[in-house]
């Protein structure tokens, strides 16, 4: 979602005059977009401002901008804390940048836009025509979050969940597909929440799956609670939309569950990974785990481990909880450093493990690869996903770019496909 947020926003400064540089010497205006997930994103916005302070020592000071979730729940402290920051501004206050610029450009002001104003935001956002397409591209749907799990910082930085009408959305998808785009995922905190009155996110992807010159569909980050029947069964339905679901389960204890405010339990969550299977058997999964949240036990702890080996995920994204201010999590008693880095060791090896002989069995299989972008034209070298999202590299003397091609996998590593393919 950021990297959508930071594509808009660099549209908006194209709106005003600007143009992007990959020269950070000759800029003149400096963004900061971030994320407020983990505790070390604010730690980050502070070690940036400071080597951007040491590059333009003796040059004239470029305008420094802080959006992104950081910027919402800490904008305030980071104007007093640090003077070199000009703005500050949240995810739902960027279609202002506009106004934001005049105020520090001409009244030479320091501006704090932290106001929830996420209608009038894609409002403003819809009179902006998107230019730049590429063979996969974003696109969000739906912001904020109503579920309030303990540990997450999303429902205060981001605010209630806000659906954009399913005609936003068409007109939007409409124009980067003329642009070149193969590829769609659609993008939400909670997206399979996505309700506009009435029209779900399955019924988003059914349209999507009938438009010409799109191939692929996917969408993140999902709720197990709003894993509907309707979205299910559009995995039987849609032949564009892809079969990796990531469902997000977070622990394999339903205590620990519980003590998240997860509002699903285990048992809940295994019966959705049933459906999804029994509609449609090529369906594989990724997800995301807190390892040592606040009253884990080693019982709670070998239950996460246990869900490895029912579930064969295919990606593992795990981390040490980290309280984040404002959330009722960061008032429990966190578990020892050294116990819960321990289990993340051992649970990462274990996940680590099943990615691997997920990826010994490709070995001279062929995958589906759509190919994204050119790593190396002078080498040849192409980069592309397969349906389960894979990296997959390969060379090849044509350019491969916005083509769908079987790709022989003939190495891997834990990251990424190597292969061929025979034009």
């Amino acid at each position: 979602m950021n990297e959508y947020d930071s594509n808009r926003i660099l549209d908006l400064f194209k709106k005003i005059g600007y143009t992007q540089t990959e020269n950070i010497s000759e800029t003149s205006c400096y963004v900061l977009n971030t994320c407020h997930i983990r505790e070390k994103a604010t730690d980050k916005v502070y070690d940036d401002v400071g080597r951007l302070k040491k590059k333009f020592r003796n040059k004239k000071k470029p305008i420094l901008l802080v959006t992104g979730c950081v910027a919402q729940a800490e904008g305030e402290e980071m104007l007093k804390r640090e003077s070199y920051i000009d703005g500050v501004f949240g995810p739902q206050s960027y279609h202002k940048i506009p106004k934001i610029m005049n105020k520090i450009e001409i009244e030479k002001r320091r501006v704090n836009s932290t106001e929830f104003d996420v209608i009038e935001k894609f409002d403003s956002l819809n009179l902006i025509k998107t230019k730049d397409s590429k063979t996969s591209s974003f696109l969000t749907i739906q912001e904020g979050c109503d579920k309030f799990c303990n540990f997450c910082v999303v429902p205060y930085t981001r605010g209630p969940e806000y659906s954009r009408s399913n005609h936003e959305i068409i007109s939007e998808a409409k124009q980067l597909i003329d642009g070149g785009t193969k590829e769609i995922t659609l993008l939400g905190q909670n997206v399979n929440a996505y309700n506009s009155k009435n029209f779900l996110l399955s019924d988003l992807i059914c349209e999507l799956n009938e438009m010409s010159g799109l191939e692929r569909i996917r969408y993140t980050t999902s709720h197990p609670k709003d894993m509907t029947d309707d979205l299910i069964g559009a995995y039987k339905n849609c032949q564009k939309l892809m079969p990796l679901v990531h469902l997000p389960v977070q622990s394999g204890s339903s205590k620990i569950l519980k003590l998240m405010n997860r509002k699903h339990n285990i048992n809940d969550y295994f019966g959705t990974v049933k459906k999804l299977k029994d509609k449609n058997s090529s369906i594989k999964f990724s997800s995301d785990f807190i390892i040592g949240y606040p009253g884990e036990t080693d019982e709670d702890f070998n239950l996460t481990l246990a869900l490895l080996d029912k579930v064969d995920f295919i990606n593992s994204y795990s981390f040490v909880f980290s309280p984040r201010p404002g959330t009722p999590a960061s008032k429990l008693k966190i578990i020892d450093e050294k116990i819960a880095k321990k289990r993340l060791m051992i649970f990462q090896r274990k996940s680590d493990e099943i990615v691997k002989n997920y990826r010994q069995k490709l070995l001279d299989k062929k995958v589906e690869v759509l190919f994204e972008n050119s790593l190396n034209k002078k080498e040849g070298e192409y980069f592309g996903r397969d349906k389960y999202a894979n990296a997959v590299i390969v060379k090849n003397d044509q350019d491969l770019t916005g083509k769908i091609y079987d790709v022989k996998v003939t190495n891997f590593n834990q990251n990424t496909l190597f292969g061929e393919i025979s034009l």
